[in-house]
């Protein structure tokens, strides 16, 4: 089994421009998830995929691999389909470029699942949401899974109903209600299938690509694990994150 993690990295982002490049810490955000990712010690290449020359440029410099792409992807699924174009690798991670607290061992944990299971084409991460607020949040990503561990369906709103709960009007948050961790795992044979799959309903109902799979019958395994995601998404969240770097914590 070989194993290659890519990470995409765009400079555009509406909330938080430039974030690949933010640079608090003596390093860019890009470069802490490059060194989580080299840190696993489960992929033969680690490669950072942008469309922006300013990306390109800092992570050559701190020695990373790094492969432009094309700017008009559609989704970041497409993206990762480019760099399987290139790459023989028979596993492909996406690990987004803005998750710089992610453990190393998650990845290790998420190669490990697809490649013991030759008949599903993804696996994927969830973890046990605690607090009404993200159970009840469109942002927050809901999943549900058969007794074996593939997805069923992912979805923005509250997945499972405990109907039996919620008509007696008590506190309701199911019990084992899952939330998605946006990192993914490919079998390359997937990936190059992936750009000419069209677009499902489902996947453009709800906004979330992994549908697009499970709508032409792809498996998705899913592996629960505890860990609470801190992905970077503005400029107050990287604060935090560099304040706690500061401290150790991290």
């Amino acid at each position: 089994m070989k194993a290659a993690c890519v990470i995409p990295a765009r400079y555009g982002s509406t909330r938080f421009p430039g974030k690949p490049l933010a640079l608090d810490t003596g390093k860019f955000l890009v470069q802490h998830v490059y060194e989580r990712a080299i840190a696993a010690d489960c992929f033969d290449t680690v490669v950072i995929a942008t469309d922006d020359e300013r990306i390109y440029e800092a992570a050559d410099s701190f020695g990373a691999r790094v492969i432009m792409t094309s700017p008009h992807h559609p989704s970041g699924t497409d993206r990762i389909a480019e760099i399987a174009e290139k790459l023989p690798n028979e596993i492909f991670v996406n690990l987004q470029g803005d998750e710089p607290e992610i453990r190393p061992e998650l990845l290790q944990k998420l190669v490990r699942l697809l490649d013991s299971q030759p008949d599903a084409q993804m696996a994927t991460l969830a973890t046990a949401i605690h607090t009404a607020d993200e159970l009840l949040s469109p942002n927050v990503v809901k999943v549900v899974c058969d007794l074996s561990g593939r997805a069923l369906y992912f979805s923005r709103s509250t997945i499972p109903f405990d109907r039996d709960r919620h008509l007696r009007h008590q506190d309701w948050l199911p019990e084992n209600v899952l939330k998605h961790i946006g990192l993914y795992a490919y079998r390359r044979e997937f990936l190059l299938q992936y750009p000419s799959m069209p677009r499902t309903p489902l996947e453009k109902l709800e906004s979330l690509e992994q549908l697009r799979a499970m709508e032409h019958g792809k498996t998705i395994l899913v592996a629960k694990v505890d860990y609470q995601s801190r992905g970077i998404d503005t400029p107050e969240d990287y604060a935090a994150f560099v304040n706690a770097w500061r401290d150790g914590v991290l």
